[in-house]
């Protein structure tokens, strides 16, 4: 049960921030608009995300959580893990610093690589100002990193999933303020890039204030020592080289993302992000949550050699990942640009840029049943403790993405780059499960693609349904809030009714095996 509670506080928690992230970004589109400010604003705040992701969340997280759990419930007991974690912080500390200093020093050269080399020199300025402005977000959110750590082993799991939703806050905040300023004082947008700019490093504050908190209350007294390489320490960065080399690809994929779409013309980075934003709420609630859950069960299976028990949990887990992620591709697909027009449009975002963002909206989920499989489909080689099958698919796909990029970029502009992405993803999922095919660990039974195959039916029925409905609907996309919200509920009530609807109707729906991965009993 105290399983079940814990997912549902971080589940519950993430969605919170999902959709307070959407709210940020419906009201920066209508403060900011898409143009050569918020192209800037974007790409700097993709970079330190990229380090903290490659970093902070990712391999250091996954060394770090083990070794100081071990010592927290070993004999030592908490001044082990004290000890532990204030060795960590003496030396990681000092390494953040040197390597924001570094960074900020060589942000006009990172930018330069990034971008396509003919910014107007006030916009490159600009852009180099963002990223400094907001780079040491990297050194705060590292920390806070290492204290949800802390509370994650000792199962206070509710401080570490909210501290994203501060940080929204913090943004939103300075958004509105940004907004007042410029009808009242005349600001410019550039002034209130900066001011967004300045807010994320704030924020940043504010998440590292909240996470100390809680390790204090939790017991946690963190403190700075004179740096030593210990033997644990570095250990630990034995262990987390090669999780950052595994999680490199996924990290040089968005940058060299940002590359192509620097050769666009301005707005271009900005329709990125606004469709992406869409894309990830069901990528994030979805495929998060089921690679979560699947990985204990099939690590346990995997390791009693129980083929039946890991074939029906990957099955059960493809099954419902299929079964959600196909109806919401189809409905963001065909409703792309109503969606993009009722949630961004207005205020400095215009139709014809909810337009534009709306097709990229549409080519950009043509691979999220792929982004959710790919998801789904790791955790099989993860329980067998092979990370190298996963990292190899994940280069296949970046060198895919950057052949397509150059293929479809001219032709097709930002549609091009989702294009690229979209067909990437769908090769990262060939090669993972022709990999699982090849050494036998899992193969996808005939009846489970029968259930897939009517699914599509489902889908495609819902499809039809929302073509229909999309047009009879399309005097209040543009319209006021409640038009708006009344037209966002018709359509996705219409898309639940039809679909979940067909898919019982026909058998697109195993009731029993969808009961698998929701009992509380373990399978």
């Amino acid at each position: 049960m105290s399983l079940l509670k814990n997912v549902g506080t971080i589940g519950g928690l993430t969605m919170v921030s999902r959709v307070a992230g959407l709210a940020r970004e419906m009201i920066f589109s209508r403060v900011l608009g898409a143009n050569a400010v918020t192209d800037a604003w974007f790409q700097a705040f993709i970079i330190p995300n990229v380090f903290r992701r490659l970093f902070a969340e990712g391999a250091f997280s996954a060394a770090f959580v083990p070794m100081f759990s071990k010592r927290l419930h070993g004999d030592g007991g908490i001044e082990e893990a004290r000890s532990f974690s204030d060795d960590v912080l003496s030396v990681f500390l000092p390494v953040l610093i040197a390597v924001c200093a570094i960074m900020m020093l060589a942000m006009p050269l990172v930018i330069m690589a990034l971008g396509d080399g003919q910014s107007p020199p006030a916009n490159f300025a600009m852009e180099v100002d963002f990223a400094r402005i907001m780079f040491p977000y990297i050194l705060l959110v590292s920390l806070v990193t290492l204290f949800t750590g802390m509370l994650n082993s000792v199962s206070r799991f509710a401080p570490g999933a909210s501290f994203p939703i501060l940080l929204n806050l913090t943004l939103i905040a300075a958004l509105l303020f940004g907004d007042y300023a410029m009808a009242e004082w005349g600001w410019t947008t550039r002034q209130v890039g900066y001011s967004q700019a300045w807010a994320v490093t704030i924020g940043g504050v504010i998440q590292l204030a909240w996470l100390y908190y809680w390790a204090r209350v939790e017991g946690f007294r963190p403190k700075l020592l004179w740096p030593r390489i210990t033997p644990e320490v570095k250990r630990l960065s034995i262990i987390a080289l090669p999780a950052a080399i595994g999680g490199g690809a996924y990290q040089i994929n968005t940058l060299v993302q940002l590359y192509f779409l620097n050769r666009l013309d301005d707005g271009a980075i900005s329709y990125m992000n606004y469709a992406d934003r869409l894309n990830q709420l069901p990528l994030g609630i979805i495929g998060i949550a089921l690679s979560t859950a699947i990985l204990p069960t099939l690590s346990k299976f995997v390791g009693t050699k129980n083929r039946e028990g890991t074939d029906r949990v990957q099955s059960d887990a493809i099954e419902v990942a299929m079964l959600l992620t196909m109806p919401a591709a189809v409905a963001l697909a065909i409703c792309a640009v109503p969606f993009v027009t009722m949630i961004f449009q207005g205020g400095r975002f215009s139709l014809e840029q909810a337009d534009l963002t709306g097709r990229v909206v549409a080519a950009l989920v043509l691979g999220l049943p792929a982004y959710v499989l790919v998801k789904v489909l790791v955790p099989n080689f993860y329980a067998r403790s092979d990370t190298r099958t996963p990292v190899y698919a994940a280069f296949i796909s970046l060198a895919v993405f950057i052949a397509m990029n150059f293929v479809l970029l001219e032709d097709f502009g930002v549609v091009g780059v989702a294009f690229a992405s979209v067909i990437g993803a769908w090769i990262n999922v060939f090669y993972l499960y022709v990999v699982l095919v090849k050494r036998d660990y899992y193969t996808i039974p005939l009846k489970l693609v029968a259930r897939i195959g009517r699914q599509l039916v489902a889908a495609a029925a819902m499809g039809a349904a929302l073509w229909f409905a999309r047009d009879l609907l399309a005097g209040w996309y543009d319209a006021g809030l409640f038009a708006r919200a009344g037209a966002l509920i018709a359509l996705v009530a219409c898309s639940a009714v039809v679909y979940f609807g067909i898919a019982f109707a026909i058998g697109a729906i195993d009731r029993q095996r969808i009961r698998t991965l929701t009992s509380k009993k373990e399978p």
